[in-house]
């Protein structure tokens, strides 16, 4: 039986993938989110000492410091703790001593992708850590993911989304803004969502977001909240290896201000509705 601890958007389309094909106990803070689930655990604890294997999908690094220090109440003795949270590029080296000062294995494996390509199958998972706990976990994240990229560095993996999610967020507002733009001139949004994505905006970030932006459909798959917190650590990346960049602190504080005006849960694409009423 595999363990799954963290049931939210990306983390329950991951979960519900992997029981397609393997047996999950999972455990969620909020236990009716774990609502679906044939097995579900009362604690962390029961799920470290039940599995073999562990997923953590959660938010930050202090959710995982916090859950972490739940699970090795438990004998970890050579079990396998696979990380897809996003984490700081700092802590996550903390959590590698962590697991290995206790005989466990730790894996970091943030994904790229959000909901509709976890449940799909679809995500890129970045992986550090020790190829003998790849190899054995290989499998689950086949399952999950279309491109695995495996690294035995510590923290090379985290360092890698971080800056993808910086990538992610400064095209999306570039999309938002000349999308605004556009229709401030008195282009059609139809019009201009076509012209771009068959010129200098056709990419990943508009096919995944097309819709989103035609329909005004803010529904969640990579909140602004989330984004919010991965740009702010991309920052602190920035700082730690004395590198300006002065595009991620505009591109920050853009999202800063979604999130004040209440849109923190809504999906990273809704800074189009914000730059079109600025």
């Amino acid at each position: 039986m595999i363990g799954w601890i963290g049931l939210g958007h990306i983390g329950r389309a991951m979960a519900e993938r992997l029981s397609e094909e393997y047996e999950l106990l999972v455990w969620n803070r909020s236990i009716e989110k774990a609502r679906g689930f044939k097995n579900v655990a009362k604690t962390p604890e029961e799920v470290a000492e039940k599995c073999y294997v562990i997923f953590l999908s959660l938010y930050d690094s202090e959710a995982v410091r916090q859950v972490s220090e739940r699970l090795l109440k438990a004998d970890l003795s050579w079990k396998i703790v696979v990380d897809p949270t996003t984490n700081h590029h700092e802590k996550v080296l903390e959590f590698h001593e962590m697991y290995r000062n206790v005989g466990a294995f730790y894996l970091e494996s943030p994904v790229i992708g959000s909901v509709i390509p976890a449940r799909n199958g679809q995500l890129t998972i970045l992986v550090s850590g020790e190829r003998e706990a790849f190899e054995k976990v290989r499998p689950y994240l086949e399952k999950l993911g279309k491109k695995i990229f495996h690294f035995e560095e510590p923290g090379k993996a985290t360092k890698l989304k971080l800056i993808n999610n910086f990538v992610l967020g400064a095209f999306m507002a570039a999309l938002g803004e000349a999308v605004a733009l556009g229709e401030k001139a008195g282009i059609p949004k139809e019009e201009l969502i076509e012209v771009l994505e068959n010129g200098a905006g056709n990419s990943v970030v508009l096919k995944a977001k097309k819709e989103k932006l035609l329909g005004d459909d803010y529904s969640t798959h990579f909140s602004v909240k989330n984004l919010v917190k991965d740009l702010s650590y991309a920052y602190e990346l920035a700082v730690a290896s004395r590198k300006a960049v002065p595009l991620n602190a505009a591109v920050r504080e853009l999202y800063r201000v979604a999130f004040e005006r209440d849109m923190e849960e809504l999906d990273f694409s809704v800074v189009y509705k914000l730059l079109r009423e600025l």
